[in-house]
């Protein structure tokens, strides 16, 4: 690729070479790479479980713990992905090139924090728990999307370089 600031179908390219070396000498980055499958695995497991409960009014418990480990699995790739941004692009959160991902992680964070309080103050029905547990995983769907074109798009600029 003649100029290696673009992107092949994006413009920009995601790294400079200097964040690309430190996010591939990073540990944080391997921490992410975990992380990221673990999380989609708890939230099939428990978006099975909610349904479940929605379906047929079993398993409130096995719902609810689900929710609850989704959320701190949540919490701890939230937590150590801002430490990645900030060993990679010098900032905690919202580099350029994931703003739009990190802003949308907010409302990710929001829903799911919601489903706690929720939980914890008993204020809602628990069909209503789960409904709210429902809003939080379609906006975390929506969010792994938004990192998982930012890992193709990575890719992408890899080979482009290479």
């Amino acid at each position: 690729m003649s100029d290696p600031s673009k992107l092949p179908g994006n413009g920009l390219a995601l790294y400079t070479a200097e964040q690309r070396l430190r996010r591939d000498e990073s540990g944080w980055t391997l921490v992410q790479g975990i992380l990221a499958p673990v999380q989609f695995l708890v939230f099939l497991v428990s978006v099975a479980l909610v349904l479940r409960f929605l379906a047929t009014g079993a398993g409130y418990e096995a719902a609810t713990i689900s929710i609850v480990v989704k959320t701190g699995v949540l919490y701890l790739i939230m937590v150590t992905g801002a430490i990645w941004e900030k060993v990679v692009f010098g900032q905690y959160l919202f580099a350029p090139p994931f703003f739009w991902e990190d802003v949308f992680s907010f409302a990710v964070i929001a829903l799911h924090t919601a489903y706690l309080v929720a939980l914890f103050t008993g204020s809602v029905s628990p069909t209503g728990l789960m409904v709210i547990a429902l809003a939080a995983y379609a906006t975390y769907a929506i969010n792994a999307g938004q990192f998982l074109r930012k890992l193709r798009l990575a890719r992408l600029e890899a080979e482009a370089l290479s």
